[in-house]
């Protein structure tokens, strides 16, 4: 079975809209750029944290479950790991 295919039949057993999904993977991605980002600069969530002012907890969350982040705390995350945020619109 091919990836859009299982999508789509999930989508349609769950009850959930292609937007919704697609809304939730860009959060997804987020998070998951930020902890690839952490691990390549060898840091632990905890050193991030101590970085950025914040606790191992509130890393866990953004590394996971990173909807409605402020630009200003992923500016600070990609500041701490030697990174930078590049937005764009499209």
């Amino acid at each position: 079975m091919n990836l859009d295919k299982y999508i789509d039949e999930r989508l349609k057993k769950e009850g959930i809209s292609k937007e919704v999904f697609w809304e939730g993977y860009e959060d997804f991605k987020i998070g998951a750029f930020i902890k690839e980002a952490r691990e390549e600069y060898g840091i632990t969530q905890e050193e991030l944290a101590k970085r950025i002012h914040t606790t191992k907890s509130v890393i866990s969350r953004m590394e996971n479950h990173s909807e409605d982040m402020k630009i200003s705390t992923l500016e600070k995350v990609a500041k701490a790991l030697g990174k930078k945020v590049k937005i764009a619109i499209i």
